[in-house]
């Protein structure tokens, strides 16, 4: 025969020792029940409405989803539809939209075209292809891997995983990092989009071409005459690892559609934002000075951290510059941005981007200068 013990009213309200006994039949009223432990011990069990639900649903509230931030916009803009209605309608926005209207138009299919065959390299060619293709010599290696560059129609950011994936698989340090600098700056994809960009200017597609391969060797000499083992850590493992080739395809994708495009829209935006906004002789000024204007367009490139796919257009809007600081834009945003310092960091360590990154800054800045000296 089952006892029951009922605990005191005043025990019971301050989920005193008593009332643990018997509260396993009460729990289900309200939360946890006075008789189950408390209503303390109700909140912490989770049991009902008092309880675990006030805390998930104080959680829910606490962050805010894409659905609801996208709701939220579009509710207020249809609230000041009237004063958006009548700031669309200046002129200094009418000029706004129509270059950021047309650097998207122009850039958006060779953006979405090298993603997928980026990601269709990425999945099934294996790594190991690579390393069996270059020389045993680290001297060679480095002008080979350079120049292999072109058969990764890609970003930069399918660029640092692959190499990644090159070191694990024992290809020297110093041909994987002239292999990441000069695969988002001179595969066809990113060629092809430049002579786009400059119909007028052909010549812009083989300076492109020379500075990005000059500077992506220059650096994996660098690396292999003064780099340290210390300085670099290898990537743990494959970033597809476990998964199958379509999904891994597909989540390839993905990703580079959403960073690249996302960069893309930054970069169109700022685009605008110079041509529209930006008074005429703060760019005239800067433009006018031959070293200055490659200083200004160089730090550009790596606050804009725009897609290599995508940046010949926006630096083809920009036309108060000239055509060698136009291309150090081309060499210096490829090779090195805010979204590539991130990912250096994250794949071979901190230590490895604090000196690589501005190594190759200062590099790609005067082999640009000099290559569009000569061929501009």
């Amino acid at each position: 025969m089952a006892i029951t013990k009922t605990a005191p009213q005043d025990d019971a309200e301050r989920g005193g020792p008593e009332a643990d006994d018997g509260g396993e039949e009460g729990r289900g009223e309200d939360g946890g029940g006075v008789v189950g432990g408390g209503i303390d011990g109700g909140r912490e069990e989770g049991g009902g409405e008092e309880g675990g639900g006030e805390e998930a649903g104080g959680e829910e509230g606490r962050h805010l989803n894409s659905p609801l931030l996208l709701t939220l916009l579009l509710l207020t803009a249809v609230m000041f539809q009237d004063p958006i209605r009548g700031a669309l309608s200046a002129p200094v926005m009418q000029s706004w939209m129509t270059v950021f209207v047309a650097v998207m138009v122009q850039a958006l299919p060779f953006l979405v075209l090298g993603v997928l065959l980026s990601a269709a390299i990425a999945v099934f060619v294996p790594p190991s292809f690579f390393a069996r293709a270059l020389p045993k010599r680290p001297a060679l290696a480095v002008p080979v891997a350079g120049a292999a560059g072109a058969v990764l129609p890609g970003c930069e950011c399918a660029s640092v995983p692959v190499a990644g994936a090159l070191v694990r698989r024992g290809v020297t340090p110093a041909a994987a990092l002239a292999f990441l600098l000069s695969a988002p700056a001179i595969n066809p994809i990113v060629l092809t989009a430049t002579a786009v960009a400059f119909p007028g200017n052909p010549e812009m597609v083989l300076a492109r071409f020379v500075a990005s391969l000059l500077v992506a060797c220059s650096m994996g000499w660098l690396w292999h005459r003064l780099g340290r083992t210390d300085w670099l850590r290898l990537p743990a493992r494959a970033s597809y690892e476990g998964q199958g080739k379509g999904a891994a395809f597909w989540g390839s994708v993905r990703h580079d559609v959403t960073h690249a495009g996302g960069f893309l829209v930054i970069g169109a935006m700022a685009a605008a934002t110079l041509k529209a906004v930006v008074p005429a002789q703060w760019l005239s000024l800067a433009a006018s000075h031959p070293v200055l204007s490659v200083l200004v367009l160089a730090v550009l490139a790596v606050l804009l951290s725009i897609c290599s796919e995508a940046d010949a257009f926006v630096a083809a809007s920009l036309t108060q510059f000239s055509l060698t600081a136009r291309l150090t834009f081309l060499v210096v945003g490829p090779m090195i941005d805010l979204k590539l310092f991130a990912m250096q960091a994250g794949t071979f360590g901190r230590a490895f981007a604090l000196r690589f990154a501005p190594a190759t800054f200062a590099l790609a800045v005067v082999v640009s200068a000099l290559t569009g000296t000569v061929l501009l």
